[in-house]
């Protein structure tokens, strides 16, 4: 028996808010859920991808690929080019990967690795 339920959210620390929810906000077109003095929240359904300025975090990570947020697109081609115009620099480019999924990388202003990531359609082959 599982003690945990569901993923409710995931919080990406950082000294530079501004910064960095201008490029979820204006790079990656995502709506604020909830704006604060030192928190910004996103919602995705019931999952939050949340950004907070923490006095124990200073400058760009430093182990950018302990943890990579993956955030969903139903046309991996599509975002990543729309991302490129935007000068987002990618470190993968979209591949398919052998579960039958598509995923590209980059990362944020602060280093963090995010992945878009797209589920195989019920007629590719996993």
């Amino acid at each position: 028996m599982s003690l945990v339920e569901n993923l409710a959210g995931v919080i990406i620390w950082t000294e530079d808010l501004e910064g960095l929810s201008a490029f979820y906000r204006e790079t990656l077109g995502l709506e604020p859920h909830s704006v604060r003095p030192n928190f910004v929240a996103f919602r995705f359904g019931d999952m939050r991808l949340s950004l907070g300025k923490h006095d124990q975090v200073a400058g760009p990570t430093r182990e950018p690929y302990r943890i990579m947020v993956n955030l969903g697109v139903t046309d991996i081609h599509r975002t990543y080019h729309r991302l490129m115009e935007k000068g987002v620099p990618f470190i993968r480019p979209p591949e398919q990967e052998l579960w039958g999924g598509w995923v590209a990388t980059f990362s944020d202003p602060d280093g963090n690795i995010l992945q878009l990531l797209q589920q195989p359609s019920s007629s590719d082959s996993s």
